[in-house]
């Protein structure tokens, strides 16, 4: 049985996987998603708990296939297409998965991180856009210059993921742990991120414009202590009740910006930007302020000493 489609770029067909039999055996052939080359074949009836480990599948045509619980440790996926793929509860350790597009896959508790940077998966360049990655384990992965535009990480383990330059924007990300994660010049508009640890992150020069950082349970709060914010764009950003303990937001622009009942304890704010910004409820005692204009932000209660500063 063969399992077909033409290609939509009208380069001749591309086959997923083309059902054989050899000696009894049901086999399957993966095929290049453009020239139809046979690149692995599997004794096999299905790719659901495969072993497809260590394979090379550069350029594999995986689209919309059924890959849940499959094992694709340390296996080339660099530029195969894995879009509308099931990846649910798969193994990527150390897969490469560069330029590679899974624009709509669902890998729901799929493993692509570890402890170990080596063993990590490597994404850079991939589509994820419209992505399910809930509860997905993400750490150390390299993810750089990735599309991840309304993709969907609530609860994923995101611990030193290396997000630079990516497109996050409108994603769900909460309770998701992006600790220590570079999310250096990434964009987070429109992010919901609520409940979400980003402890010692690096979001320098980001764009967080109208991100959601507060918290969807009453008395909850998101976390983003020790977190590097310096020139990152957080206008109309919601951080009510946000824990920004010693953080970083020097030259940040938080015009409109919610901040009530937040803890910015050791925060830094020289030189930003707090037009219209709301600080409602917040101890500014410790928090360093020198040519903020506080002014021009609401509800700001600046202690006397350092009326001068702003």
């Amino acid at each position: 049985m063969l399992l077909a489609v033409a290609n939509p770029e009208g380069r001749g067909y591309s086959f997923a996987i083309r059902h054989t039999r050899k000696k009894g055996a049901n086999m399957i052939e993966i095929r290049h998603k453009d020239t139809g080359d046979v690149l692995e074949t599997l004794e096999a009836e299905t790719f659901v708990g495969a072993d497809l480990r260590e394979m090379r599948l550069n350029g594999a045509n995986f689209r919309g296939a059924d890959l849940s619980g499959a094992n694709l440790e340390l296996s080339d996926l660099i530029e195969a297409d894995l879009s509308g793929a099931t990846l649910r509860n798969a193994v990527l350790l150390g897969a490469h998965l560069n330029r590679a597009n899974l624009a709509g896959a669902d890998l729901t508790r799929a493993r692509l991180g570890s402890e170990h940077p080596s063993r990590s998966a490597m994404l850079s360049g991939a589509d994820l856009s419209s992505v399910n990655l809930e509860g997905a384990d993400l750490r150390n992965a390299e993810i750089r210059q990735a599309n991840l535009q309304g993709a969907n990480l609530s609860g994923a383990d995101l611990r030193g993921t290396d997000f630079y330059g990516s497109n996050l924007c409108h994603v769900t990300a909460r309770k998701a742990l992006f600790i220590r994660a570079n999310l250096r010049e990434t964009n987070l508009c429109g992010a919901d991120l609520r409940d979400s640890h980003l402890n010692d992150a690096n979001l320098v020069r980001a764009s967080m414009h109208e991100a959601d950082l507060s918290s969807v349970h009453q008395g909850g709060f998101t976390v983003i202590n020790l977190a590097n914010m310096e020139g990152a764009d957080l206008r109309g950003a919601n951080l009510r009740n946000v824990s920004a303990q010693d953080t970083n937001m020097r030259n940040a622009d938080l015009r409109d910006a919610d901040f009530s009942e937040a803890v910015l304890g050791g925060a830094i704010l020289r030189r930003a930007n707090v037009a219209n910004a709301d600080f409602n409820g917040v101890e500014l005692a410790s928090v360093t302020m020198e040519f903020a204009n506080f002014s021009k932000a609401r509800n700001a209660v600046i202690p006397a000493y350092k009326k001068n500063l702003r």
